[in-house]
């Protein structure tokens, strides 16, 4: 079977893969301002797109399933451009408690949320620890830019990871959409370079509004994005997520529940 999109099989194949111990990728992203050539719906799309790639990667192995995406998260940096969605960390707490209680319900006992958004990483990473012990089952979470991060270092060209409607996130869009990217203002698309929260060795944190780090909303510069690059880190990317699938990271979980036997 070459589907892996949750919402595209019936019930009764996902109870096939469900009873066959089928890994479920869970994407979650964020609608925000993307600076002046992108979409707001950048990290939900790629989150989801690389999310898909890498299940037909490791569906060549084991047995994958992608939900649809959770399309908000922790936004209210960005709020001040507009075009912004936010939700609390209790909503987002309780909304991945749910979906994945539902997965669980389904007859899943392994999932990996795969996360798009920089403003999420911390969040996940507690929330993943919290879900593990409400639900009983190993949760496993990641980022998929993180995972793909030698990949990233590697065809970038003007920075050493993803910082926000930049070079790699600009790229990607190309590739996987090009339709939406707004090349006529891509002149403009660049700003200061950034450090993602969760990988920042500043020991101090303040929550900082986006339109007090640069004025385009762009953090790096999108004038050096390419499809092609973009066609390199999804490929890296997808194949990093596909690793992490076959290497079944949920077996280090300690006492997280039932985990069957395959």
């Amino acid at each position: 079977m070459n589907e892996v999109l949750w919402n595209r099989l019936t019930a009764a194949q996902l109870r096939e893969l469900a009873a066959r111990d089928a890994v479920v990728l869970l994407p979650v992203g964020a609608t925000e301002q993307h600076g002046p050539h992108l979409p707001t719906g950048v990290d939900d799309l790629l989150a989801a797109e690389v999310s898909r790639r890498a299940a037909l990667v490791a569906a060549e192995h084991t047995r994958v399933v992608v939900t649809p995406s959770v399309w908000s998260g922790l936004s209210e940096h960005h709020i001040a451009f507009g075009g912004t969605f936010t939700v609390s960390l209790s909503t987002l707490h309780a909304l991945l408690r749910d979906i994945c209680r539902s997965i669980v319900r389904a007859g899943f006992s392994r999932i990996l949320i795969v996360n798009g958004h920089g403003g999420n990483m911390t969040a996940l990473n507690a929330l993943t620890t919290e879900l593990t012990v409400e639900l009983s089952v190993p949760l496993a979470c990641t980022s998929y830019f993180t995972a793909g991060r030698e990949t990233v270092q590697r065809t970038l060209e003007t920075q050493p990871g993803l910082m926000h409607a930049c070079e790699g996130e600009t790229s990607l869009m190309m590739a996987a959409f090009p339709e939406l990217v707004r090349t006529e203002n891509l002149d403009s698309a660049r700003g200061p370079e950034i450090t993602l929260p969760a990988e920042s060795t500043d020991p101090v944190y303040l929550a900082v509004p986006f339109d007090r780090i640069t004025e385009s909303g762009v953090a790096g510069d999108a004038r050096a994005a390419s499809a092609e690059k973009g066609e390199r880190l999804l490929a890296g990317c997808a194949q990093a997520l596909a690793d992490i699938v076959l290497g079944d990271p949920w077996h280090k979980a300690v006492n997280p529940g039932r985990v069957p036997a395959r």
